[in-house]
């Protein structure tokens, strides 16, 4: 189960993703943030996708799979991937800015499951096979209209393998859950 954060910490969390690019972009140092703050120190891992305002269209999106340094470092991190090395789109420009919708997705840790385990919309899924590693957020399926053989389908696509890799024994199929939240449910101060 996602760890619930308070409307507070999704409002800081946020402002730091924003601050963060803005700052990425300028080439300033990242923002600051509360370090005594539990919520913020705690390890966590998270996702920072950025979308064009006007049409929804992804701009990037970037983050980690394994809770390895503060939740804050690893939103901060993730938000100024997702705007600087996406490796699907040129870096964000800072004209660009005000145009971008930012959404988070604070992980849950991986853990192995069967095919048959993976649940729509709760899970989000990664793969690991042959050397290639892809990952799907909880969020991407729905968005999509997929059910569970599309993601899984979806996600060896994303790994670069093919669409049926998820079948393979030595495939290695983890997944997790996601608090998510953004532009559109929070109010940036």
């Amino acid at each position: 189960m996602p760890r619930s954060m308070s409307p507070e910490h999704r409002r800081e969390l946020l402002r730091l993703a924003h601050a963060a690019v803005e700052a990425a972009v300028r080439g300033d140092a990242p923002p600051a943030w509360r370090r005594d703050d539990a919520s913020l120190t705690a390890p966590g891992a998270a996702f920072v996708t950025l979308r064009e305002r006007a049409s929804g269209e992804l701009r990037g999106c970037r983050g980690e799979v394994m809770a390895v340094r503060p939740l804050a470092e690893s939103v901060i991190e993730g938000a100024v991937a997702a705007a600087l090395d996406d490796p699907r789109f040129p870096p964000v420009r800072e004209e660009e800015i005000p145009s971008l919708v930012f959404e988070l997705s604070v992980l849950t840790p991986m853990r192995a499951v069967r095919p048959d385990e993976v649940e729509v919309p709760r899970h989000g899924v990664m793969i690991s096979h042959r050397g290639r590693r892809g990952l799907l957020l909880p969020q991407v399926a729905p968005e999509q209209g997929w059910g569970r053989d599309e993601l899984l389908a979806g996600v060896c696509r994303k790994a670069g393998l093919p669409s049926t890799a998820w079948r393979d024994a030595g495939a290695r199929l983890e997944v997790f859950e996601a608090e998510v939240w953004g532009d559109a449910d929070t109010a940036v101060p």
